[in-house]
């Protein structure tokens, strides 16, 4: 699943854009960090095995940490590296075996697994999309300790998000509320790279969650960077309270369901016609979910929760759009009062 380049389209009076994607166009591989020659483990199994473990919002993960080795008295640690946090909220259990006391945010979901009595490894329940990142499991005998990296991924996509207001009109804080609002989180890097192999090509720069700012291109061009080679461009770290930008938001699937409600209606009168069905008005990330997982396809333009007109297109034809390639279409912000749209509700 693939997006690739921004098109303007003026059609009487009223405009659309789409973040739209190139199947089977794979640019780059995801690149593979291998760390260096370290020195042998003597009481955790390395490695793990598993060293990444994937599964989709509101499923379980299984964070693998087998011993080797078990000393007489130690205790296992596991701590979220990333994103980073500070205080004790980093911490998620702790085990000496035979007890154990679970920590800050992550500890009423998670559990350990005990297959057998080597068996240290971290269960977390009802996964959310914070919850994706490094773990550490640590072994701590006495003053010595060793450790293994396992990451969580989730299952999910990356969507470019702009305010109402226009281009570049978030800081940091506004741009992950945003994202929030809009049933996601600020994507990682590694997220916007995946992303980017897969096929996402867009010209505005946003927002990550670590407070850098960078865009995708596959396509060079001399209003997006210059005739350069491929790839994420980056304005490195900005200022997370004076520097303004767009947002990059991750999200994944949902427990609900995407419906169509016809019209010509207003906001108002959208939001309305939700409830009537016994739902509300789609969020942004929502409708992306249901086109990504679900293959929702509709071509019609609908209001959605924060104001703005989009539709799903996964089977393109020359009567919705005219462009050959899958996407979510958007005719931006339109004034509340207009009368021509249905509205995605969400149930």
């Amino acid at each position: 699943m693939n997006c690739a380049a921004i098109l303007i389209l003026t059609a009487s009076c009223f405009s659309w854009t789409s973040a739209f994607y190139l199947p089977n166009r794979q640019v780059y591989k995801e690149a593979v960090l291998i760390p260096s020659a370290t020195k042998k483990l003597k009481y955790l199994l390395e490695p793990p095995v598993y060293a990444e473990v994937t599964s989709p919002r509101g499923g379980n993960a299984t964070l693998p940490c087998v011993l080797r080795f078990k000393p007489s008295h130690y205790k296992v640690k596991w701590t979220k590296l990333e994103p980073l946090r500070h205080g004790s909220e980093n911490i998620v259990m702790i085990t000496n075996g035979s007890a154990h006391k679970p920590y800050g945010l992550l500890g009423p979901r998670a559990s350990l697994r005990k297959a057998h009595a080597m068996d240290a490894s971290l269960r977390l329940s009802n996964l959310e999309l914070e919850d994706g990142g490094r773990y550490r499991c640590e072994l701590i005998n006495g003053i010595q300790d060793e450790s293994v990296i396992i990451t969580l991924g989730i299952e999910g996509m990356v969507f470019p998000y702009q305010s109402k207001n226009g281009r570049y009109k978030f800081t940091y804080q506004e741009a992950k509320e945003a994202c929030v609002e809009q049933d996601g989180t600020l994507a990682t890097f590694k997220q916007l790279y995946r992303a980017w192999t897969e096929g996402l090509d867009w010209c505005n720069a946003g927002w990550l969650i670590d407070g850098t700012v960078h865009y995708p291109i596959l396509h060079p061009r001399a209003e997006c960077g210059g005739e350069l080679l491929p790839g994420i461009r980056s304005y490195g770290p900005r200022d997370r309270i004076r520097d303004h930008f767009d947002a990059f938001c991750f999200t994944s699937r949902t427990k609900g369901f995407v419906f169509f409600v016809g019209g010509p209606l207003t906001f108002g009168e959208a939001v309305q016609a939700c409830r009537g069905e016994g739902g509300e008005l789609a969020l942004v990330g929502q409708l992306y979910s249901a086109w990504r997982f679900l293959s929702y396809d509709r071509c019609n333009g609908g209001w959605l929760k924060d104001g703005s007109v989009r539709f799903p297109i996964t089977t393109p034809r020359e009567r919705c759009g005219g462009i050959p390639e899958a996407g979510v279409r958007t005719f931006g912000y339109p004034s509340k009062t207009l009368r021509l749209y249905g509205a995605y509700c969400y149930r």
